[in-house]
């Protein structure tokens, strides 16, 4: 009996030795299956890829943080460099000094002694007289505007004084360079001094008046009629001679013939936000300069719903609202399309020989691909469905390693920095400024509880207070809808909003006028982007800067947990 049992229990033990073996490896080929079905599905990000986000948060974060999520303006190559590659070999970078007046001083003393004469000023026994031509009026202006001013602009030149409205007055002019911005551009003031006489007869300067109020010194313009007549313009006569807008043309067929372009078709960055077009233009910019052609350029913009009130987007927007046109021609190769497309035509209806075209339908055939093509007309057609269509995608991957974005070409409109000059002179570039974010955060309490309370008019009061000192000039860069929002501040500082200078783009302004020409006759509105633009680079002059997520809340500016 006993060795009946044997056999019939060894099956069983040895049966469950081997289920558990089978068991245990069949639970290894499954995970095994499973690592090598992650291992051929799963894509690692491509570390160029990734490069894009990264150094578009770079290159597009604002100066000041608070600015960057809250339809924050482009920043462009005067902000991230300090002198241009393409700026003239001279720069206007010390201007007048105390130096340079004192030699301006000696040189009229020795013409003075030359000329058997004193250096005391004429007319110095009528108090009530000013000989405006006299170069030692242009001397104390010299000295007052450097004694006043020096902490924030630079003086170039200045224009021979001219009679006041009264006898003891005069009219003064000169161009100056604001040392917040980074570029050479030019500004432009005028205004009317009252002067009287101390020791030794010199003159000084008893009173000076605001900005722009020397209108005898302005310059005047009119245009000219078919034989001879004039007519006043409808803009100031303070408008800025200096911005050339002018669309380049190629000329003679020859010249187009001889041309190498790079044309983009218009692709899916077209009504995104400002930043995302504009990296990508720069992407197509800098792939022409290494391919060394002209890039085809569309002028006309569309305008995201986020920079409107109506949150719709918004077409027919003119580049050069936004930037400037004139420096961008000067620092690229670049031609219009309107110009280019009726060259191409003209050609091709008049010559058997067509235009050489090349014609590429994925942003995947790379610049280097290209380097070597010889047809006159490289045309990168983006048809492809979101986000294959965007640019900024031929910039990506091996292509980052040798196309080089060229920031240096992009500035801001100089008609929205005349405003902005126009804004901070009126202050007479003494003030301090506060950037209140409000708008849909303040309502959307689950990402940010506290900064409705903390923006509040009562806790504007309480936290400003402790920054700025008292009946400061103030200027409030804000996204808050309602004026009287800010009525409290009234109460301790002289409060000055955006749209307390509706006039400069108003139906008299300057810019107005020329953006109209622009145009074709239109007039243009002064849009969401444009505020946003003209607020920061206001915010930007401040002596002190009051922040809303450094300053005035503890709240995150990405919202709850991003700090």
């Amino acid at each position: 009996m006993k060795e009946a049992a044997t056999p019939s229990t060894e099956p069983i033990g040895q049966n469950l030795i081997k289920l558990i073996s089978n068991l245990c490896f069949s639970v290894f080929v499954f995970t095994v299956l499973i690592f090598t079905v992650i291992a051929i599905t799963y894509q690692p990000p491509d570390p160029w890829l990734e490069s894009a986000p990264a150094l578009t948060k770079f290159f597009t974060q604002s100066e000041n943080a608070t600015f960057q999520i809250d339809n924050s303006i482009f920043k462009t190559g005067e902000d991230i460099q300090t002198v241009s590659i393409s700026a003239p070999a001279a720069l206007p970078s010390t201007g007048i000094t105390e130096e340079v007046i004192e030699k301006s001083e000696a040189k009229i003393e020795i013409e003075n002694e030359n000329a058997s004469t004193t250096l005391q000023s004429s007319g110095c026994e009528d108090s009530n007289l000013v000989n405006c031509s006299d170069p030692m009026v242009l001397i104390a202006v010299e000295r007052f505007n450097l004694k006043r001013f020096k902490t924030n602009i630079v003086f170039l030149d200045y224009q021979t004084p001219v009679n006041g409205s009264n006898p003891d007055e005069c009219d003064v002019s000169w161009r100056f360079r604001n040392k917040k911005e980074k570029s050479w551009r030019k500004y432009r003031d005028f205004r009317r001094f009252k002067f009287g006489y101390g020791d030794n007869c010199t003159y000084e300067i008893v009173h000076a008046n605001g900005w722009h109020s020397g209108l005898n010194a302005r310059r005047p313009r009119a245009a000219t009629r078919p034989g001879g007549r004039t007519r006043p313009r409808v803009a100031p006569p303070v408008r800025d001679d200096e911005i050339n807008d002018t669309i380049p043309t190629l000329g003679s067929d020859l010249n187009f013939r001889k041309g190498k372009y790079l044309y983009y078709s218009r692709g899916g960055d077209y009504c995104k936000g400002m930043n995302q077009y504009m990296w990508s233009f720069l992407c197509g910019l800098g792939e022409a300069m290494y391919l060394n052609r002209t890039f085809v350029m569309d002028l006309s913009l569309c305008l995201s719903g986020s920079y409107n009130p109506s949150g719709k987007d918004e077409e027919g927007k003119d580049f050069r609202y936004y930037f400037d046109f004139e420096h961008l021609k000067e620092a690229a190769s670049i031609v219009e399309e309107s110009e280019f497309l009726r060259d191409w035509k003209k050609w091709d209806r008049s010559h058997k020989r067509k235009i050489p075209v090349r014609k590429i339908v994925t942003h995947k055939t790379t610049p280097m691909q290209l380097k070597k093509d010889k047809s006159s007309i490289i045309w990168r057609q983006f048809d492809s469905p979101e986000p294959e269509n965007y640019w900024y995608r031929v910039c990506e991957g091996e292509a980052s390693k040798h196309v080089q974005r060229p920031w240096h070409a992009i500035w801001k409109s100089k008609r929205l920095m005349n405003i902005v000059s126009d804004i901070s002179g009126r202050m007479d570039w003494d003030f301090d400024a506060v950037h209140v974010v409000r708008g849909e955060k303040a309502v959307n309490k689950e990402r940010w509880p506290h900064l409705d309370s903390d923006t509040s008019p009562d806790a504007l009061v309480e936290k400003v207070q402790k920054m700025v000192h008292p009946w400061r000039n103030l200027y409030v860069a804000t996204n808050e809808p309602f004026y009287n929002y800010f009525d409290k501040l009234r109460s301790h500082f002289k409060v000055h909003l955006l749209d307390d200078y509706k006039e400069m783009w108003g139906e008299t302004s300057d810019w107005f006028n020329e953006t109209r020409e622009l145009n074709g006759g239109r007039a243009v509105e002064f849009d969401g982007y444009m505020r946003v633009a003209v607020d920061t680079e206001v915010f930007y002059r401040g002596k002190t800067r009051v922040e809303t997520f450094y300053n005035l809340t503890s709240d995150c500016k990405d919202g709850i947990n991003t700090c």
